[in-house]
């Protein structure tokens, strides 16, 4: 049995007093035990604070890419010892592994790649600079530095890789040291990258810290200078924005929570249209990769309502084909859920779901004896309009048929009953409808993702997270924000208005040769 440790102060420590077991999904054998408990985490913010961030600041933008590109590379070249992990531990397949392990390492290198283009200062020039006098003598130009403090980062089970590597890709580079918390389910996944990222030596004391178990009281530590990164669900969004020392000192929390997101088919994509090969892979991807935990999955299915029954099942054709089973066997391409806890989260939601819909294919019911599997699961709506479809998530291998008119402002009126989505996708051929729809969902979505015949075999799937897009939504989604090139390190950058004499402000912030 394994303990997993915490990474603070300069050293490894494990908890202390009561711990959690962690399990392997598959077989629910014992694997290892993790607790935070006697960790001080007060001691890890001065540390990260006095020598973590001015050890990161000093170097500048670039020297942090340069340090983003060689971390990618260290946890690539344990890649095949990951993906052994990933399959025991957090119970994927290979291929979802790979989605995990080489997002983080692709995210990485990508913004050592965006490093390149900042010029090499303490700051960012954000926009151009304008007169503010009767004369241009008085001049104005906003800058962006980094905040001297903390980047905490409260990560998600479902991706225990990736999700740490975006989160620090982006302070890092910025120059804010971080400190790690991954979800508990998959804790031995993400504290085995830990291990690599301090072994590599590549970071100065203090940029980097872990602390592995319950989050306890980490926001209690937390100052004016200091950021919160957040995904997971809106619950716990919630009771982090009302973390009493948090709000005394309006500490920024940026949370990436839940998410009813929606793919819609157009009238006018028929059975021959490469759009509909392409709604019925990416459908049926969403489903089942990472047994449905990501929170960019599609939940309900809107499709016009004369093609109902076709649509229903074209998708249960594909969703039965799927070989649920072992991860580690080589023909499965959907292995169990995370953890005993999302089992009955996920059995329970779906039997909640088909109390008012009509199960086509899978169902609430456990399918093995051991491990946490669950069956590709459909539904269709009785009543779309049914608040159950639209305030439940089921984090799993579950989606809804919704039908709807055919009509683009029924479409938008569904979709946005969500409440707040992180993506959209929408299938349709026909510029006019496709444009009226994404104008109207864009408000409630950070991403609309469209597809069309031009772009089949062309586009990654809309439930993957590129480090060039904003990852983030309104509303149920959190409100929050990340990535998008580098819009994803202005939450760990002060955006600062210098006002004076038009020639030194230009000559010293405004991108002029000084």
């Amino acid at each position: 049995m394994i303990t997993l440790e915490s990474y603070t102060n300069g050293r490894w420590q494990g908890g202390s007093g009561e711990s959690v077991s962690l399990r392997n999904p598959t077989t629910e054998e014992h694997i290892a035990e993790v607790s935070s408990h006697g960790v001080d985490l007060a001691a890890a913010f001065s540390w990260g604070r006095e020598q973590g961030g001015p050890a990161l600041r000093e170097v500048g933008f670039r020297k942090r890419g340069e340090c983003l590109k060689a971390l990618s590379t260290a946890i690539h070249e344990h890649r095949e010892e990951l993906l052994d992990l990933s399959i025991q531990s957090a119970g994927t397949t290979r291929s979802d592994a790979k989605f995990d392990i080489d997002g983080a390492t692709g995210t990485l290198a990508a913004y050592a790649h965006f490093a390149k283009a900042i010029e090499e200062d303490a700051f960012l020039v954000d926009g151009e600079g304008g007169q503010l006098g009767r004369t241009p003598r008085f001049w104005g130009q906003h800058i962006l530095v980094p905040k001297h403090g903390i980047a905490v980062h409260i990560n998600a089970f479902n991706f225990p890789v990736w999700n740490m590597a975006e989160k620090m890709a982006c302070s890092l580079l910025a120059g804010m040291p971080v400190i790690e918390k991954p979800g508990t389910p998959t804790a031995m996944l993400a504290w085995r990258v830990a291990q690599i990222i301090v072994e590599s030596g590549l970071l100065p004391g203090g940029a980097f810290q872990f602390v592995c178990g319950g989050a306890r009281t980490l926001l209690d530590h937390t100052g004016p200078q200091d950021c919160v990164a957040f995904t997971g669900s809106s619950r716990t969004g919630a009771h982090l924005r009302s973390n009493a020392n948090a709000v005394r000192h309006n500490v920024h929390i940026n949370i990436e929570a839940d998410s009813l997101n929606a793919a819609i088919l157009g009238p006018d994509v028929d059975a021959d249209a490469e759009a509909y090969g392409l709604f019925l892979s990416n459908v049926q991807l969403d489903i089942t990769q990472k047994a449905g935990q990501k929170c960019t999955a599609v939940r309900r299915i809107l499709v016009p309502e004369e093609r109902v029954d076709e649509v229903a099942q074209d998708l249960c054709a594909h969703l039965e084909r799927v070989k649920v089973g072992d991860p580690a066997e080589r023909e499965t391409r959907m292995g169990p859920l995370a953890s005993a806890a999302q089992l009955e989260d996920v059995t329970r939601g779906i039997g909640r779901l088909a109390a008012e819909a009509e199960v086509l294919t899978g169902g609430p019911e456990r399918t093995s004896e051991k491990g946490y599997f669950v069956a590709p699961t459909l539904l269709k709506a009785k009543d779309p309009g049914q608040g159950v479809f639209h305030e439940i998530e089921v984090f799993g291998p579950c989606a809804t048929i919704l039908p709807y008119s055919g009509e683009a402002g029924d479409a938008i009126a569904l979709a946005n009953r969500g409440g707040g989505g992180l993506v959209a996708s929408l299938y349709s051929n026909k510029r006019g409808f496709a444009e009226e729809v994404c104008l109207g969902i864009s408000p409630w979505h950070g991403r609309v993702w469209i597809g069309s015949d031009k772009l089949a075999d062309q586009a990654s799937p809309p439930g993957t997270v590129l480090p060039q897009s904003y990852h983030g939504g309104p509303g149920r989604a959190g409100g929050g924000g990340e990535l998008g090139g580098l819009r994803g390190l202005e939450p760990y950058l002060q955006r600062t208005a210098v006002q004076g004499f038009q020639g030194w402000v230009e000559k010293a912030f405004g991108g002029a040769e000084k």
